[in-house]
């Protein structure tokens, strides 16, 4: 009887710890599925008035109470500032062509005592802002030759069979030479076609049906060929003085997506290689973005592409950026927050106890206090950061290390990351031209994410090679409200070698 008691009591420890696995592995898949749900059907917003009901009020640190009174004492001193003047549609529409319309009577009667009316002024009814679609044309030059009536050897005899013979200096009018060797392709054409796939995320062969609709047969393979003379001749050199410039500054923003080559050596086609990308900082007078394909996500790759860089890089929390040596490592702030807004409770009234809901409203009070220093210089920036930022940032991490997380989860995985990721969170205090975050980088490479949905992948790794250079072009052209068609037009007129960058257009 003692030995069948202990066994029982030994099943049902075991089946306790088994149901204890088993509900941490249920409510580990119920969240997996809430986030699921989330990014399929929901709002992708991260914004505080959106995953957090602000009609609870809910305190903005743990442990606050939130009376009506104390809500009433609470106040917030925002320095003065200038509003800007709204823009109005006479400010842009000012810089296009007008194309006047008048609409006048011939001879004017008066309907009441049909005596002829005199002009006495006019005014303006409205303006219409007017599409014109494109237009092709055959652009033929024709080369016009000269001979020399001075120059040559007479014949010392009249007979017939040197009558005819006479030597001249003939000579071809100057001509430029096509942009492509025996091709009919144009700066205009091929800037058009670059800017419509990199630019606004056209296929080439949604272009090359496009085109036949106009009864223009141009080849998806004949265009390929045309992007890939545009990247290696022309675009190629702008991009390495882009990249000469973007190593000379303080500041470097790092971020990498993927990318599918079908034909690359060595790999499989459903094996994902990387498109890295690199811009400098927000703070600066003039935009660079570069894009760097590469194979595989080693860091390796990085510390290749910035050997030379001794300033601040800002990423993400990828173990790979480690073998980037000789910079400040910079973390990002949203990545953090990221981490606590995907652990955050579906049903809100939890979030009165939620612990991710607490830290998100740590990380928006900083926001809150950086966003009132933009108008100040770098130094002064930088003295207000240490005086009111990091008292929170300090408080934030003081208040997370004493977190009780165990087990597998969102808000564990929030909790070990920004721990993980202190060290580096506390960078951007060294410099006031740092940002808190990585936002920078995200927001050029999402252009190539959306792009990514259309043309889906690379044939091979010279078109992946081709796709980052002409993508550098656009997205920096584009980063300083540069018209991107129109400057690559002047660049594919001028020889193959000639630089002209994009922020200097």
């Amino acid at each position: 009887m003692v030995g069948a008691y202990e066994k029982l009591i030994a099943d049902h420890a075991a089946l306790q710890s088994e149901n204890a696995v088993l509900k941490e592995e249920l409510a580990q898949m119920q969240e997996q599925m809430a986030w699921l749900k989330k990014m399929m059907f929901g709002r992708k917003t991260e914004q505080s008035s959106v995953i957090m009901d602000n009609g609870t009020q809910l305190p903005l640190f743990p442990g606050m109470q939130t009376t009506a009174v104390k809500k009433a004492e609470e106040t917030v001193t925002v320095p003065e500032h200038k509003r800007k003047k709204k823009r109005t549609h006479d400010d842009w529409m000012s810089a296009l062509p007008v194309e006047e319309i008048e609409h006048k009577e011939e001879h004017p009667v008066c309907e009441i005592c049909g005596s002829e009316m005199e002009e006495i002024g006019k005014e303006k009814a409205y303006d219409e802002l007017v599409y014109t679609p494109a237009q092709y044309r055959i652009r033929r030059h024709i080369v016009y030759t000269y001979k020399c009536p001075e120059c040559g050897e007479k014949p010392e005899h009249d007979d017939d069979s040197a009558a005819e013979i006479e030597r001249c200096n003939i000579r071809r009018a100057a001509y430029p030479k096509p942009m492509i060797p025996g091709s009919f392709c144009s700066p205009e054409l091929l800037a058009h076609i670059v800017y419509e796939k990199y630019g606004k995320a056209v296929p080439l062969h949604r272009q090359e049906k496009d085109l036949a609709s106009k009864h223009i047969p141009l080849l998806k393979a004949t265009m390929s060929n045309w992007v890939g003379a545009a990247a290696e001749q022309w675009c190629q050199p702008v991009v390495l003085k882009m990249r000469e410039l973007l190593l000379a500054g303080n500041v470097i923003h790092a971020d990498e997506t993927r990318l599918q080559v079908l034909h690359e050596e060595g790999r499989k086609a459903t094996t994902e290689s990387r498109m890295w990308v690199y811009a400098n900082g927000k703070l600066n007078d003039r935009s660079i973005v570069i894009f760097d394909y590469r194979p595989t996500r080693n860091g390796a790759n990085a510390q290749e592409f910035l050997k030379g860089f001794h300033g601040y890089l800002v990423r993400d929390g990828f173990s790979g950026y480690h073998k980037v040596t000789g910079v400040r490592h910079c973390g990002c702030m949203v990545h953090v927050r990221r981490g606590f807004v995907d652990a955050m409770p579906k049903d809100r009234k939890s979030q009165q106890l939620s612990v991710a809901a607490d830290a998100v409203r740590y990380f928006d009070r900083i926001y809150h206090e950086e966003s009132l220093l933009k108008e100040m210089t770098a130094e002064e920036r930088y003295k207000e950061r240490l005086a009111k930022i990091k008292p929170l940032l300090d408080e934030l991490f003081a208040w997370l290390e004493t977190v009780p997380v165990s087990g597998k989860g969102k808000l564990t995985d929030a909790v070990h990351y920004a721990l993980h990721e202190k060290p580096h969170l506390y960078t951007f205090l060294e410099n006031g031209d740092v940002p808190l975050d990585n936002n920078r980088a995200e927001n050029a490479i999402r252009p190539f994410a959306v792009g990514r949905k259309n043309w889906m992948h690379c044939n091979t790794a010279n078109g992946a090679t081709w796709t980052a250079i002409l993508y550098s072009i656009l997205a920096t052209a584009q980063a300083n409200q540069i018209d991107a068609e129109r400057y690559l037009t002047d660049l594919f007129s001028q020889p193959a070698g000639t630089i002209i960058l994009p922020f200097d257009s």
